[in-house]
């Protein structure tokens, strides 16, 4: 009895998703892959495990990714000290170096290797490829010189599109160029949402180590974009929140229909956002106040 009634749980999971399914066939979403998630085998397998289940029922799961902790990890390796301007890598070009080779090369192609070996087909990308996506150079918020560090200006997705269409799921990593043939670094946030907002993307899913916004030791489940606009000032959304809610905020101007901050590092974190009818973490959409 004991297996049977294990079966019926599963049976029961399964129905829950199917109205999901349904919802989200030939839907796009992309995914924003980062935090400590990273840098956890377990947690890496699963997550390319349910990618690869996302495609499989007719989701188009676009990824984007970052890696600012392995890049300090091999400038270190080298001997050169990371430096920081107002949270921001200033980026030289040995720096840059690095930055595009730990990205592009190692992050990028494991993450490919892996959603392959879980029975996918994933292509890597950076933003120089088909000119994917191109940028301009950036200071920081108070006017300081940042080097090699860039925040994308347009996004041409027409190989995303095709490669989607075509079976294939896109892995980006945030490299890019600008007019004068720099190679900049650019914030996967910012990449995910502005890519999001150029595919018209159904959702917008940006993997953290939290559980969403909390504010007041109380998760906030959902929020209007206006409402999302006044909490840039609350003295709790600080760090990276900050930047990811900014950017939440941009995706769904552009065209997301809805941003989800999810806990990456719990198992499954994607396909129990998806596919339940609780789902995880905070919703943010172009909800108009009453």
């Amino acid at each position: 009895m004991p297996a049977i009634k294990k079966e019926i749980e599963k049976a029961k999971i399964l129905n829950e998703a199917l109205p999901y399914i349904k919802k989200f066939q030939g839907k796009t979403i992309v995914i924003k892959y980062g935090g400590s998630i990273m840098n956890d085998e377990h947690l890496r397998n699963i997550f390319a495990e349910d990618i690869v289940l996302l495609k499989l029922v007719g989701i188009n799961p676009i990824i984007v990714h970052g890696g600012g902790k392995e890049i300090s990890r091999w400038m270190e390796k080298i001997g050169k000290q990371a430096k920081f301007i107002e949270g921001l890598r200033y980026t030289d070009e040995e720096t840059m170096e690095v930055t595009e080779m730990v990205l592009s090369g190692k992050l990028n192609r494991e993450l490919v290797s892996l959603i392959n070996r879980m029975g996918g087909q994933a292509v890597g990308l950076s933003g120089k490829d088909a000119s994917l996506f191109s940028s301009v150079k950036i200071k920081s918020e108070k006017g300081e010189d940042l080097g090699l560090v860039g925040e994308i200006d347009h996004c041409d997705c027409k190989l995303i599109n095709l490669l989607s269409s075509s079976g294939y799921i896109p892995v980006i990593s945030c490299i890019s160029e600008n007019l004068d043939g720099d190679t900049l670094n650019l914030n996967a946030d910012h990449v995910a949402a502005a890519i999001g907002g150029a595919l018209k993307a159904l959702k917008l899913l940006y993997l953290t180590d939290v559980d969403g916004i909390v504010v007041e030791k109380k998760l906030i489940q959902e929020l209007s974009v206006f409402d999302a606009q006044e909490l840039l000032k609350h003295p709790e959304i600080s760090g990276g929140m900050l930047p990811k809610l900014r950017y939440s905020i941009d995706a769904i101007k552009s065209g997301v229909d809805h941003v989800q901050m999810i806990n990456g590092t719990v198992e499954h974190a994607v396909l129990l956002e998806l596919f339940t009818d609780t789902g995880i973490g905070t919703k943010i959409s172009y909800n108009k106040r009453q």
